[in-house]
């Protein structure tokens, strides 16, 4: 091995190591408290020695959850390989997403955190480049199965592209989480906790779209069953 080689290997072995330890005492005291110079210290390093790595917190922050997309990924790989009607399938991302959130707490948490336009901004781009790659792989699976909806007819797209459809979907996700992790404040408006909620209006979207086939939501015992036959097949709980 080279010169050259040895000293790349033994920079992203030192990348690793800083990443290692800022997952340990993100676990212990949060993302939010989480500071440079005491991590570099925990590793033994100087801090000027984590910033050849990181150009700052929020680039660090960027770099976890690189590290750990292929988790993410493989839950929409399990949906892809579904042979479901598309309405099923795109109705299934949702139900997994719940499971993911509560198995990847941390990991979602990050994603919020890092969504924000404070942090965003304050990554280098080449992270957040890497970042964007990152979730190219989700974006193709959920446009196919927005295309394939198209393609059997049960759905009319009106002009809008197939990411345009899916961000619809993406949307009422993400945001139904992001405003469920905030302590108290669904409660104060009387909204109920729970997946239920976020499942019965993910499908008031579907209807409103003319996704076949439409769900009745005034028959409940429809959407439970809908709910665990996509548990079973996807092997959620």
């Amino acid at each position: 091995m080279g010169t050259s080689e040895r000293k790349q290997r033994e920079r992203e072995e030192r990348e690793q190591l800083f990443l290692d330890a800022a997952e340990q005492l993100i676990a212990e005291e949060g993302f939010i408290q989480l500071q440079m110079a005491r991590l570099a210290k925990a590793c033994d390093y100087a801090t000027g020695t984590l910033y050849q790595h990181f150009t700052s917190k929020e680039d660090l922050l960027m770099a976890l959850l690189v590290r750990h997309s292929a988790l993410h990924l493989e839950m929409f790989e399990r949906i892809q390989q579904w042979q479901a009607p598309s309405r099923q399938r795109i109705f299934a991302i949702c139900v997994a997403e719940q499971d993911f959130n509560q198995r990847q707490a941390n990991y979602v948490k990050l994603t919020q955190y890092v969504m924000t336009e404070a942090v965003w901004e304050n990554a280098s781009e080449a992270r957040r480049q890497q970042f964007l790659q990152c979730g190219q792989p989700i974006c193709h699976i959920v446009s196919s199965i927005v295309q394939q909806a198209i393609d059997d007819g049960d759905l009319d797209p009106q002009g809008a592209s197939t990411m345009e459809l899916g961000y619809a979907t993406w949307a009422l996700c993400q945001g139904s989480h992001s405003l469920e992790h905030t302590q108290g404040l669904l409660e104060a408006f009387s909204i109920p906790l729970g997946p239920t909620t976020m499942y019965r209006n993910m499908h008031r979207l579907l209807n409103g779209m003319g996704w076949q086939p439409l769900l009745d939501l005034t028959q409940p015992a429809e959407l439970t069953r809908l709910v665990q036959h996509i548990e079973r097949h996807l092997q959620i709980n």
